[in-house]
Parts: C-alpha cells; structure tokens; sequence
C-alpha cells in the first residue's frame, strides 16, 4: 500500500481531488490530507478534524519521510525544505505553465507579459517550480480574461491532468523531462509591487486595461490608488465579450 500526502491551501480543489478519488477508486493507496499552518481561515475551519489537518512541512519533516511514499502539493503556500525533497518523492500540482512565469500567481504575470498560461506536474526540487515534468496543459488567456477567469481555466486544466496522470504518478510510473530553459521566476514582492496604480502613469490603453484585469479575482482587493488625502481606494475591472 502506498501513503501518499496532499498538502494543499485550495479547499475546492481539494474537494475535486477527493472526488476524482471516490469516482476512479485507488484501491491499495491511502491518501491523507493537510493545510499549511500559516493557513489561519482553514485553521479555524478543521482545527478539531482528523481528515484535513495542519502541517508545518520544515518541522515535520523527518516525519513525512518516514510515513508516507509520496508527497503532492496541491496549490501549497510552503516552500519544501531540501531534506524533504531528498527524503520522499515530491510532486507539484502548479498553476503555470513551466518554465514560464514560475512562482506567485503565474496567470496574474501571463497576462501582463503575454507568456504561456496553464497548468504543470512536476517533481519538486530545491528552486521554486522548477523540477522535471510530468505533464502540463496550456491554456489561452482570452483578451477578457481576468485573473480569476484564466485561473478557474488553470484549475479545469490541472483536474484533467491529475485523472490522467494520478495512478501512474503514485506508482512511479512516468516519464519526465527537464524544461529546456530556466524561464522567469516572480515572487510575491513582485506582486505586490503590481497593485498600487500610480495616476500619473502614462501608458498605452491596452497596458492599463492588462495591469488591472490582471489585478482582478473576484472578492480579492488587490489594485489601488491613493486618493487626495492617502486613503487607499480600490478597484477592479470587468469584461465582457461580445455574444
């Protein structure tokens, strides 16, 4: 039997694993779940479950190599320390198109640099996104597109490649290749620096129009400007293509 741990901070995208699970049958694999502990809504949510537990993957390391053959990170918010990813088999479940756009929120930077936008299966190493890959699926970032749009894209994009590939990737039994380039790498400093709009910045339309539907996913206030008196005053934008 293999024991496998889903880390994951997406709670709908766990609920779509869990019933990709109860649909296809694992038979002889045991699968258990966790948040990250730094997850402070999930915390609250499952603090008394045994189904869905925290885990702090630095201090528990030798733990999780000890009880479990492989691990996947489900959309995790941890960085996998160097020991974790020598001691048991990771695997990364990424919202981006490797080696493009690696790191935070890859559809937000697609859309900004026009890169590749999808979803990637690779094997973790000690960089950020950065291991060999299993398999990955593009996807097209219309011109309507906000963040969350092309994200839900990202998320449909990723279940079809964990139905596909989930036996084989428990049974270690896949092929992999390395990315024929390092690609980009952009943090959440990166991010950051994207979501207060200077008013006097002179740009094309076009280039406004991207930085702000690339700052839009639903209920997230991500995108300000400062007004007269220093309040910070947010917005977002909406699209709509014609029928």
């Amino acid at each position: 039997m293999s024991k496998v741990l889903v880390i994951s901070d997406n709670e709908p995208l766990v609920g779509r694993f869990k019933k990709l699970i109860k649909d296809k049958g694992f038979p002889g694999h045991q699968f258990h779940f966790s948040y990250s502990y730094i997850n402070a809504a999930l915390a609250r949510k499952y603090s008394n479950s045994s189904k869905f537990t925290s885990v702090n993957v630095k201090d528990e390391c030798e733990n999780i190599i000890q009880n479990y053959d492989l691990v996947i990170s489900l959309h995790c918010k941890q960085l996998f320390p160097s020991e974790l990813v020598k001691g048991v088999r990771c695997v990364n479940v990424h919202p981006g198109l490797n080696p493009h756009n690696r790191g935070w929120f890859p559809q937000v930077f697609s859309i900004l640099n026009g890169l590749p936008c999808g979803g990637t299966i690779h094997e973790i190493d000690e960089q950020l996104d950065h291991g060999a890959i299993i398999a990955q699926k593009a996807v097209e970032v219309e011109s309507w597109d906000t963040s969350l749009t092309a994200y839900n894209k990202i998320l449909d994009a990723e279940m079809e490649l964990i139905q596909a590939n989930l036996l084989d990737i428990i049974e270690n039994n896949y092929l992999k290749e390395n990315p024929l380039e390092e690609g980009n790498l952009n943090l959440k400093k990166d991010f950051n620096a994207l979501r207060e709009i200077d008013l006097s910045d002179i740009d094309t339309f076009q280039k406004h129009i991207d930085r702000l539907r690339a700052m839009t996913h639903g209920e997230y206030m991500n995108a300000y400007f400062l007004d007269k008196d220093g309040r910070k005053v947010f917005l977002k934008l909406e699209l709509f293509p014609e029928e």
